[in-house]
């Protein structure tokens, strides 16, 4: 995978650096270890899992301390097994010590999403539903998260409230219907900006195929639900299936035969990816 621009990453990693390191840097670290003592360590997963974040834990070494080489054996987007070696780090002690939590906290976090983004993406290789992101994401981390999305083999949904029209249940109650929604979407956002609307029911998806869109929404239907919805669009819009899905639903999911599954606990509630430093 190419990796994020470093204009995007690191004000991020700055940012972490600087909370962590407070008012008077690492005192434990500056206290106990020679100013000239090298040292090398490893980056170690402890279980299995899909990498995301190598390089952002890379620039917060880099970041602490420029004379600290770390070599990346496993990139972003690569399986581990229990004691892969995901990347090695040698240079100045203090260095290494002293970035060591924001390099993993970032290498954790974002193994977590791709890990969790790949239990969905293999259990539905076998139908054309591929999973998406969302906008639940940690603020700050959007586009380290989406990145994540991409390496767990995921696709990323809008990056914004700028990238498209995405009318929801609280639009269409203040406008008073799909239809005057989409209307409105339409005179206003321009011609170029996608247009999406989430529906509940059968009946206002028959009055959004009335109006017309480019994607329709599928919120918190059961499979045989969404089997009637994808008959009824007939492959007029692009559909996507969202609700409280997890690794063990999303097949019957996806076997109703929608485009899309968005799965906000990938990015706001991922499980952390155990990775530890051990010195080698």
């Amino acid at each position: 995978m190419n990796p994020l621009p470093r204009l995007l990453v690191e004000p991020v990693v700055r940012a972490a650096l600087a909370e962590d390191l407070g008012r008077r840097g690492d005192v434990t670290t500056d206290s106990i270890v020679a100013a000239d003592q090298t040292a090398a360590v490893a980056l170690v997963s402890r279980e299995a899992g899909v990498v995301a974040g190598a390089d952002v834990a890379a620039l917060a070494w880099e970041l602490v301390d420029p004379r600290i080489e770390v070599a990346i054996e496993r990139p972003d987007g690569s399986d581990v097994e229990p004691g892969a070696v995901i990347g090695t780090a040698a240079g100045p002690a203090r260095g290494l010590l002293t970035g060591e939590r924001v390099a993993l906290n970032f290498l954790g976090h974002l193994s977590g999403v791709a890990t969790g983004t790949a239990s969905i993406a293999r259990a539905i290789a076998h139908t054309r539903a591929k999973v998406a992101d969302t906008r639940k994401t940690i603020p700050g981390l959007r586009a380290l998260q989406k990145h994540a999305v991409l390496a767990g083999g995921g696709t990323n949904h809008r990056f914004g409230l700028d990238d498209a029209v995405l009318i929801k249940d609280n639009h269409i109650a203040v406008a008073g219907s799909i239809t005057r929604a989409v209307e409105l979407a339409r005179a206003n956002a321009g011609h170029l900006v996608k247009i999406e609307v989430e529906v509940d029911t059968l009946d206002q998806l028959r009055e959004l195929l009335d109006v017309g869109a480019d994607a329709v929404l599928l919120d918190n239907m059961d499979p045989v639900t969404l089997r009637r919805a994808v008959a009824l669009v007939d492959g007029r819009l692009v559909t996507e299936a969202s609700g409280r899905i997890t690794p063990e639903t999303a097949v019957a999911v996806a076997e109703s035969g929608v485009d899309l599954i968005s799965v906000g606990w990938l990015t706001h509630s991922a499980k952390v990816l155990d990775i530890g430093l051990d010195t080698v």
